[in-house]
């Protein structure tokens, strides 16, 4: 019997990486656990993916999609008129709102970059691709330090259980937007 085509294969072993370390963690995860997760034969894990840091990348860049894809498809963010800080504030507030595991999942595979270092390039990515989309409004610079506010308040809500606070996000991002 010849090879079977599945051309959405790599992508369900991706999916079920994901799922994986959702329910596990990252320490969770190996190509057996996503094999198994995704209903295909451990050697099409490597395959696709040679190494664990392989198929982390891949889930972490498909993780990430999240928050940043809100950010860049924002209408408002797009309007010269509308107010940044504002739009940045409902934007957190719809994703930490949303899917709470699934938020919670993309930090962890974002964080994994601290002792995964084939990881940082992409966590690196998603903190530019963010800053480029608001250095549109404001300055680099001023990009970067709203990015990096906004993680700090969503680690915060997802690391404490408290409340997110969209006035106070407001308060805050419109602070170091104005500079």
């Amino acid at each position: 019997m010849g090879r079977r085509y599945d051309p959405e294969r790599r992508q369900r072993i991706i999916d079920a990486a994901i799922r994986v370390v959702g329910r596990h963690g990252i320490s969770g995860l190996s190509h057996r656990a996503a094999a198994a997760e995704a209903d295909v034969p451990l050697g099409s894990t490597t395959y696709h993916f040679r190494s664990l840091d392989e198929l982390l990348v891949a889930a972490l860049r498909q993780a990430n999609e999240g928050f940043a894809t809100a950010v860049r498809d924002s209408g408002a963010l797009a309007d010269p008129e509308a107010d940044v800080a504002t739009e940045l504030a409902r934007l957190m507030g719809q994703w930490l709102a949303g899917d709470r595991a699934g938020a919670e999942l993309e930090y962890e595979l974002y964080l994994a970059a601290l002792r995964r270092p084939a990881l940082r390039p992409v966590a690196a990515e998603w903190c530019q691709g963010v800053a480029d989309t608001l250095a549109r409004r404001t300055d680099a610079v001023t990009a970067r330090a709203a990015v990096a506010l906004m993680d700090g308040i969503c680690l915060q809500v997802l690391l404490t259980g408290a409340e997110y606070d969209e006035g106070y996000a407001r308060e805050v991002l419109a602070r170091v937007l104005r500079g």
